[in-house]
């Protein structure tokens, strides 16, 4: 038990140490990744379809 308690304090002790964000970069964050997801989505969506139709014109 004495480690368990030892563990939580000592992971208490780091978690005091980090430097959270703060709301305003967290939305900023938040915002950026979704942005950059809609991005990437749409890029391999376009070459999707590119593909599909070259695909298209192959011969059986």
């Amino acid at each position: 038990m004495e480690r368990i308690r030892r563990f939580v304090d000592e992971a208490w002790s780091e978690l005091k140490k980090v430097s959270w964000p703060t709301p305003a970069q967290t939305r900023n964050l938040t915002v950026l990744v979704f942005v950059v997801s809609i991005a990437v989505g749409l890029y391999i969506t376009f070459f999707d379809l590119i593909f599909l139709r070259a695909i298209a014109f192959i011969p059986r």
